[in-house]
Parts: C-alpha cells; structure tokens; sequence
C-alpha cells in the first residue's frame, strides 16, 4: 500500500522548483496559482533568497504548491493514504479532494499571513533535539517552558518557544539528547504563540464547502483518519497552534499496512524519518524531475 506525503516548512531550499517549471505546463499552472493568491511563487521558487523564502507568508503557500506541482507531474496516482506534515496537511487535503488546488492554495496563504503576524507578536523559534527518550526530552521541555511542537519520531522532537528559552535549551539540553539544531523558522509554531492565526483562520475555513477525502487522510493531530471533509478542515484550523504527532501518524501508516511511501517536493525531510521508523517501508523522495520515473515504478508496485 502506497502512502502519499508532503512535507513541512523548513524544506525549501532557494531555487528549488526552477527544474520542475521547465515540465510542460507547469509554468502556466503556477501562474494561474500566482494570481488566484497575489504571490508569485514562480519568483520565489527560482530567484528568491533563503531569507526570502524563509518569511511564513511566503514558505507556506510556496511548499503546497510545489507538492501539487510535483504529484500532478506523476499522473494518475492511488495512494491508499495521504498526509502531511504541519503545512503539508493542507497539500494532503488537496490530493485527498477534499479542497481543490486552488482553494487550498488561498487558504494556506491566509494560514501564512495571520503566522506570520503572530510569530511578529514575540520574538520566538523553533529547535530541533537530535536522539533522547520522549519520556525524558518531553518534562525537560516543559520545565523550560518550552512546548514538544513537532513530535516526529525516530529520535526527533522538534521544541518552540521564545527565543530565551530556545537559548536555555541549548544550555541545557536533556539527558541521551545528541543535538540541538535551532531550525530556520520564523516562529514558534503549533504552540500558544500561534493562537491569534487560529482565528483568523477558522473566519477564511467558513468560506469553504469541503469534499469528503477519497483516500484515507491520516490527521497529525493524532495519527487518526479522518473520514469528514468539515472535519479535515476543522483540524487544519487547529493545527495552527496544536503539536504536530507525525509519530502517530507513521504508526497508522503502519497499521494500514504501507510498503511504500513517496514525499512530494521539495522531498527528503520525511523519507528520512521514514527510513528510520518504518523498517521494510520503500521510500522515494521528489526531489526533482529526474526522480519522477523512479516514483512511477514505486507507484505501479504499490498503489491501490
């Protein structure tokens, strides 16, 4: 069984979809995008810096549209689930059907803007612990005050708060922690610090007339499926300032019975982790178009 994922800001690198656009027709769909949410992806995805495209409002918008770009560049694809990793759930709510690429696309524009006025709010990130037993990394977290924001198994918790704390935690790391790697975000994000955008994105999801998700969609605020398209919706409000439990959603992927998986561009992010917790699970990440073959051959063994 094939599982389809998208991953998560941090992914983008500068330039990273100049490749892609020379597919035919991908230029012009990413035109039409570019117009429907007043951003030009194009731009920052081939000639913008890493600053540039490290800014939510645009890191956002930029990755789901990349994940679409690079699946609709596969052609036809049954996964028998799909997910995504924090933004990337919005992507996984487009390859499910349950919003269309457009909608979507809008909607996680108005996600990036309203976080990107939160994270303005206080000065606050995000780190990275390398290796360490939850039971032990999470309390230290906590008497930090720091909160456990991405809990993504295979010996990776990502930690957010102010940067003081990020600081401390640098200090102080926990017991049998390896490393603290302070990430390139602009933000303590899927923590309290984010609950200003909640709203402002609960208003936008009003607009919306979802679609029940044809594929099983697995929801990272708990490994759950999640059969209601308003339910889907419901949990990518949530999401916003709720941790992200990619751990649970593997074990699911697990239970589903996966063989193998395929990560969307910009891809490598969540193979990685997969690698290391889901032993005897095949893994392909779209890194660029000389991956597509490699994934078409992934498909036709494993797709439903």
């Amino acid at each position: 069984m094939l599982v389809l994922v998208a991953p998560g800001q941090g992914a983008q690198t500068p330039g990273f979809l100049t490749p892609w656009l020379d597919l035919p027709g991908a230029a012009d769909k990413l035109a039409v995008w570019s117009d429907a949410i007043g951003l030009d992806l194009a731009h920052y995805g081939t000639q913008a810096d890493a600053d540039a495209i490290r800014d939510t409002a645009v890191a956002q918008p930029l990755l789901v549209a990349a994940g679409l770009l690079s699946a609709a560049a596969l052609g036809e694809v049954a996964p028998g689930a799909v997910a995504g990793h924090s933004v990337g759930e919005f992507t996984a709510a487009a390859f499910a059907g349950v919003l269309d690429d457009t909608a979507a696309l809008r909607l996680v524009r108005k996600r990036g803007l309203a976080m990107a006025d939160a994270a303005a709010i206080t000065r606050t990130g995000m780190a990275a612990l390398l290796g360490g037993d939850p039971e032990i990394v999470v309390p230290h977290l906590e008497k930090l005050g720091l909160t456990p924001a991405n809990v993504n198994g295979a010996g990776q918790i990502v930690a957010a708060g102010t940067l003081e704390q990020i600081e401390a935690l640098q200090a102080d790391k926990p017991e049998g922690t390896r490393r603290v790697v302070p990430l390139q975000v602009a933000g303590a994000f899927h923590t309290h610090h984010m609950a200003p955008a909640v709203e402002t994105l609960r208003k936008a999801a009003e607009e919306l007339s979802p679609a029940d998700p044809t594929v099983t969609y697995v929801s990272n605020k708990d490994g759950k499926s999640v059969a209601s398209g308003a339910e889907v919706i419901s949990r990518l409000v949530g999401q916003v300032a709720n941790p992200v439990r990619w751990d649970l959603c593997m074990e699911t992927f697990q239970e589903l019975g996966a063989t193998a998986l395929i990560e969307v561009c910009p891809g490598g992010t969540l193979t990685g982790i997969a690698k290391r917790a889901l032993p005897g699970v095949k893994t392909l990440a779209l890194k660029t178009p000389d991956d597509l073959d490699a994934a078409r051959e992934l498909i036709a063994e494993h797709a439903a």
